[in-house]
C-alpha cells in the first residue's frame, strides 16, 4: 500500500512540474512565451514571420497592434547574418506595393515585380504630370521595401507583359539578371521621379551602381553615332 502511495505521489509531482513549466512559458495574458527556440529573440508580439496575412479580417486585427522585436547577437559567427532570400515574402511585398500605389492619384492599374534587389512597377495613368506621378509611385514602393532595393517605374503599358514574364522565375533562373536588366533599361525611358537623395539617383542607386552604368553606356553609344 505504501509503495502504491509513493508511486502515485511521484506521478502527481511530475504532472504538476510539467504544468508549471508550461505556465512559465506563457505570459500573464496566456500567450506563448517571449523566447524563440534560437534564444536570440528576446521580446516580440507575434512569432509569425510573414509581413502580411491574406485573411483581410486577420490583417485588420493585426493592424491595430504595434510591432516590437528585440534581438541580441548570439556570439556565433554568421548566426546573426540576414538571409536576403528569406528576409521578406516577395509575392506579399509585391501585393502590398501594388495596393499602396493604387492610392496614388490618377493611377488605376499597377503590376509589381519584386526580385532579390529590384522592384519593377508598371502602372496605368492619365496624369498630366508624368514625372510627379512616377515620383509618388516610386516612393510608395520605397516605403515598403528594405533600403537596399532599387525601384524602377514605367507608365508604358507595352512593358507590362515583359514584367509579368518574370513571375514564374527566381534568382537561380538562367540569365535572369541579364533579362531583368534589359527590361529595366526600357523602363528608364519613362519618367522616374526625383532623386532620392544627394547621394542616390532617382531609383535609389548610389554612384557607380547599375542604372548609372547603363546610362553611361547609352551616352557612349549616342556619342559614337555622332562621330560616325
Amino acid at each position: 500500500m505504501k509503495k502504491g502511495i509513493l508511486v502515485s505521489a511521484a506521478i502527481s509531482g511530475i504532472l504538476l512540474a510539467g504544468c508549471a513549466a508550461d505556465d512559465s512559458a506563457k505570459d500573464r495574458d496566456g500567450n506563448n512565451g517571449i523566447f524563440e527556440e534560437s534564444g536570440n529573440t528576446i521580446n516580440k508580439n507575434d512569432g509569425r514571420a510573414d509581413i502580411l496575412n491574406r485573411d483581410d479580417k486577420a490583417m485588420n486585427d493585426k493592424g491595430k497592434n504595434f510591432g516590437y522585436v528585440r534581438h541580441q547577437k548570439s556570439g556565433i559567427l554568421g548566426d546573426d547574418q540576414l538571409d536576403a532570400d528569406t528576409a521578406i515574402d516577395r509575392e506579399k511585398t509585391a501585393d502590398t506595393i501594388s495596393k499602396f500605389c493604387l492610392q496614388t492619384p490618377d493611377v488605376d492599374d499597377v503590376s509589381t515585380l519584386v526580385t532579390d534587389e529590384e522592384v519593377l512597377i508598371v502602372y496605368k495613368t492619365d496624369s498630366k504630370d508624368r514625372n510627379e506621378t512616377a515620383d509618388q509611385v516610386k516612393k510608395m514602393a520605397m516605403s515598403v521595401i528594405p533600403r537596399w532595393y532599387h525601384v524602377y517605374v514605367t507608365d508604358d503599358p507595352s512593358l507590362r507583359k515583359d514584367v509579368e514574364n518574370f513571375a514564374s522565375l527566381n534568382t537561380n533562373s538562367r540569365d535572369v539578371e541579364i533579362l531583368v536588366d534589359g527590361v529595366v533599361k526600357q523602363m528608364l525611358k519613362s519618367p522616374q521621379g526625383e532623386k532620392m537623395s544627394t547621394g542616390e539617383n532617382e531609383n535609389g542607386e548610389a554612384q557607380g551602381e547599375m542604372n548609372e552604368k547603363m546610362d553611361k553606356d547609352d551616352i557612349g553609344e549616342e556619342t559614337r553615332k555622332k562621330q560616325q
